[in-house]
This record gives C-alpha cells, structure tokens and sequence, in this order.
C-alpha cells in the first residue's frame, strides 16, 4: 500500500472545463483551489487536491448544479485509455467489470460494487475520500458520469430506473430528473443507479474483441507503472508534503496512511535510516522558503500554516534553515529581483551596451 491515494489529471480537467464553459478561467480556480499552476505538469494528483479544486469551482462558479454539469460532460478524454477499454467492451455489465479493475488509472476516490437483480442491478459508489471530506458535488458529478458515459457508449438514451445519493439535496429536483430522466431520491443508505439487466448486457455498438485485447494490454501496462512503489523516503517525502498543506504531519498519521502500526513504520524507517523529525524539517523548510520567496502572504501566517504555534519557533527554525529571519529573507529576494530586472532592462536598452558580468550582480 502506497502513502498517497491519487486522481488522473484528465479527471481534473474535466472539472476545469466545466468551470471555463461557465466562465470561471482555470487558473481563476487553481489559484482559488491553493494549487500551483506546476502541478499541471503532473500525471496524477494527491486525492486531496482534487476536493480543494471541487470546492474552490462550486465556490467560483456558484452553481448548485456544478456537479451534474461535470458528470454530463465527459468524454473520451476524460478517462483516458479506461475510455477506448469501456467502449470496446461487448455490453455495459463487462464495461463496469473493467472500470472495477481500472478504477485506479483515473482515481482512487471511491469504489464500484455492483449488486445483481432478479430484473435490475444496482452499481454502488463507495467514496473513498483523503484527509479531506469529499464535497457533494463530487459524487453527484460520479452518478452523473456514469449515466452520461453510458448513453456514450450505448448509443442509446439510457434511462436507469432510479438514481439515489446518501447526502442530501444541492440543486432543484427538476435538474436531477432531467439529467437521470428517472426517479431520484436523497438521504439514502447509498449512493447508486439503478439499472435494467436487459440495458447491461445488450451488446454495445462499438463492441470490438481484438481492440478490447489491445486496449487492455494498455491498461495493465498503465496500472502496472501507477503500482510500483517509490521507495519509502520518496513517499514519506511527497506525502509529508502534501499533508502541511492540510494539517502538521506525524508519524502515527503516516502509519496509518500505510495501513501499518506506527512502530512497524519505525522499524522500517530505523532499517533505512530514516528520521520522521528530519523530513518533516526539509518539508517546512521547502515550504517556508517557497512562501517567503513567492507570495506577499504575512509572515506570521505562513510560520501558523506549517505547524509552529508561535511566530519565535518560526523565526528561529528559518535562522537556522537560511541564516536570516522570514523578513530579511524576502526583503533579500525581492532586492535581488530588482537587480536581476535593471540589469535585464539595461542589457536589452541598446545593442552598443555590452553584457552586464554576472560577478556585477551577485548578491553577497
């Protein structure tokens, strides 16, 4: 078991794009969200990024419906190849068979469990959330994607026969039955939909053997990579990381993030010698210079959001991290940009000029 449970970019954008069509720019909702516009060069994110990107959208765009606009609007890419998997497959019932088995290649914020009828079958949805609660919206934009993604790959105007969610109402009840066209309950011991036997093993039209072959051998080969471990310094490094920016880590959170007692982590970190104390120490000091350098946020607010109770302890560990205090550090930072900005401005001011040295603008 790995530290991190993640989410397939892909899936992220799906989210971005609904809030772009409503008129929120993506890095409107990044910046929203507290996610670096960096992390779009990353494959998969920390699950937990993914729910702050939810709220900050439901939060930009206002819209009570958000959710179920997101689910409609799936397509191909927002599965990547699990996609070209489900609409080769030969039926839908066989399509939720390999979602179930590659549900981690688009993220492993919940589960599929499907429960068969006498006439109809339920398909369940687990959440499976990170540190932070999942807002609503995520699991009605999962139900609504599945309907829609259906109908896609049917090339039918599939209608379950009931749709429920265990959370509450957001929206109006007519959006809900509009897009499900089917009864609707809140307040449920599940969340689910409801689907006739007949609708999940009628033969799909793009059903296709030798390409459901190709494109699973793709899968595997992709789920193959996403399951090779990191070693452990390189997970405990990442999630300690991610977790500062929710709450101060520990070593009893990470054993359990693992699954494993808090002195077996020990064992295994003592085996590697590993110090929990240290690699929290790297991760502040990272985020702190980070903070300091790039953002204008108060200093003491900064020293509070990485665990140190008291603006002194913050003052006295980025001493010892820089050999300045958090103020002189920016104040050096920004003295060191205004340089680097004249002598830019003066290189590119006339061609006559020769180059400024680079002995000329160190900053001792």
């Amino acid at each position: 078991m790995t530290l991190q449970a993640t989410v397939s970019t892909s899936w992220a954008n799906t989210v971005l794009d609904t809030a772009q069509r409503q008129g929120v720019a993506r890095e409107h909702v990044l910046a929203r969200a507290g996610i670096e516009l960096s992390a779009w060069q990353r494959e998969r994110w920390p699950i937990d990024y993914i729910t702050r990107l939810w709220r900050a959208a439901v939060q930009c765009t206002q819209d009570p419906g958000f959710g179920l606009k997101v689910g409609a609007d799936v397509g191909p890419a927002s599965f990547n190849v699990v996609s070209a998997l489900l609409q080769s497959a030969p039926n839908l019932r066989e399509a939720i068979v390999l979602l179930q088995k590659y549900q981690h290649l688009i993220s492993d914020g919940g589960r599929f469990q499907m429960i068969a009828g006498e006439s109809a079958s339920w398909l369940i949805y687990h959440p499976q959330h990170g540190l932070l609660t999942f807002s609503p919206h995520q699991i009605e934009a999962v139900l609504a994607a599945v309907v829609s993604f259906s109908r896609r790959v049917a090339g039918t105007p599939l209608r379950p026969q009931r749709v429920q969610f265990s959370q509450t109402q957001i929206g109006p009840l007519a959006d809900y039955r509009k897009l499900f066209q089917c009864p609707v309950d809140f307040g449920q011991a599940f969340s689910g939909v409801l689907l006739e036997n007949a609708v999940l093993d009628a033969a799909l039209p793009q059903a296709d053997a030798q390409l459901a072959h190709l494109h699973r051998q793709h899968a595997q080969a992709r789920l193959a990579s996403l399951s090779t471990p990191g070693t452990l310094v390189q997970e405990l490094r990442s999630w300690i990381a991610v977790q500062l920016q929710c709450q101060l880590p520990t070593r009893g959170l990470a054993a359990q993030a693992l699954g494993v007692t808090e002195r077996t982590l020990a064992r295994r970190m003592q085996a590697q010698q590993l110090s929990f104390t240290v690699l929290l120490d790297e991760a502040r000091r990272d985020a702190a210079l980070q903070a300091v350098e790039h953002s204008d946020r108060d200093l003491t607010e900064i020293g509070q959001s990485l665990g140190f109770a008291e603006p002194s302890t913050f003052w006295r560990a980025f001493h010892r991290w820089t050999g300045y205090t958090p103020g002189q550090w920016r104040r050096r930072m920004v003295a060191s940009a205004d340089t680097l900005a004249r002598v830019h401005e003066a290189s590119h001011g006339s061609t006559q000029r020769k180059p400024v040295s680079a002995r000329a603008i160190t900053i001792r």
